[in-house]
């Protein structure tokens, strides 16, 4: 495959992973407040996938990930999208990507995805749901269903609190959310978990957003866990209760965080995160009371 595709098996399950844009999203200490000790102790291992040896900016990636389950095509996490005004965070403002011809690349039309799986409601998670028709948004993928956490759904919506550092919901709500609700395409899901299919299951893991959550995957003797925000860089695993300034409730954060890699630990689920460059996954076990990668995987 191309170097901005590639791709693993778990058990049935064929994941694809599809880089939109990759660069230097911002300095340690602005991204992760506090963090500032453990990432100078992490430097030697962080560079060069993780941290721009140069500038010592925080490396990340934006990056949707198809899966093809029990027959289903799956889109999780559709990245920024083309053409959005986002002024809060001007590196996604006005972005022109080949992110569909690199979806095609992979085999994959917009007609073919069965299912799309946001995480949570920010831009870099939903802008891909919809493009720009004659003037106006329309669903991206026109057979899928799109999954949405409710909780997100109703906090960021019209009428919504949405008490965020970002100025850019009200935006990508308009242009990445709503019009897949106004198509009938939507399922705002909630409660305790929504199973997917027989191998996936998606459960909720809040505090980056009220609604952020995981998608766990078991297939055969395989196990993973598509993260989302929970984690923006690895050097979270070193410091697992330091949220990042873009989450909501940062202690909120920290303990989905916290819980969801202590499980990865213990029973042997590959840890898949939103955002990491290079090595996209890793194999993690408990060390006191954070965590260290055994193993990477591409």
């Amino acid at each position: 495959m191309d170097s901005d595709i590639d791709s693993i098996t778990l058990g049935d399950i064929e994941i694809i992973r599809v880089e939109e844009v990759r660069g230097p999203f911002g300095a340690p200490g602005d991204l992760f407040p506090g963090i500032e000790d453990t990432w100078r102790a992490g430097e030697e291992w962080l560079a060069p996938h993780f941290q721009d040896p140069g500038s010592g900016a925080v490396l990340a990636a934006v990056q949707a990930w198809v899966l093809r389950s029990a027959g289903q095509v799956i889109v999780v996490d559709p990245g920024v999208g083309n053409g959005r005004e986002r002024p809060a965070t001007p590196h996604f403002s006005g972005l022109d990507t080949d992110f569909l011809d690199r979806l095609a690349r992979a085999g994959v039309r917009p007609e073919d995805v069965d299912l799309v799986i946001n995480t949570h409601l920010h831009g870099d998670h939903v802008g891909w749901n919809t493009v720009e028709e004659n003037g106006s948004w329309v669903p991206t993928f026109p057979n899928a269903t799109y999954l949405v956490p409710r909780v997100d759904h109703d906090f960021y919506g019209p009428g919504g609190a949405a008490r965020t550092p970002h100025g850019n919901h009200a935006l990508l709500f308009a242009d990445s959310v709503a019009p897949v609700v106004k198509a009938g395409q939507a399922v705002l899901w909630d409660g305790d978990s929504h199973r997917v299919d027989a191998s996936l299951v998606l459960e909720p893991a809040p505090g980056h957003t009220p609604g952020s959550s995981v998608l766990r995957l078991a297939s055969g003797a395989d196990r993973a866990v598509f993260v989302g925000d929970l984690l923006h860089s690895p050097v979270q695993f070193l410091a697992p209760t330091c949220s990042s300034a873009m989450c909501v409730d940062r202690t909120q954060s920290a303990a989905s965080r916290v819980r969801v890699l202590q499980r990865a630990a213990d029973e042997g689920e590959l840890v898949i995160p939103a955002h990491f460059p290079g090595p996209g996954a890793a194999e993690i076990r408990r060390d006191g009371d954070r965590f260290v990668v055994n193993r990477w995987r591409a």
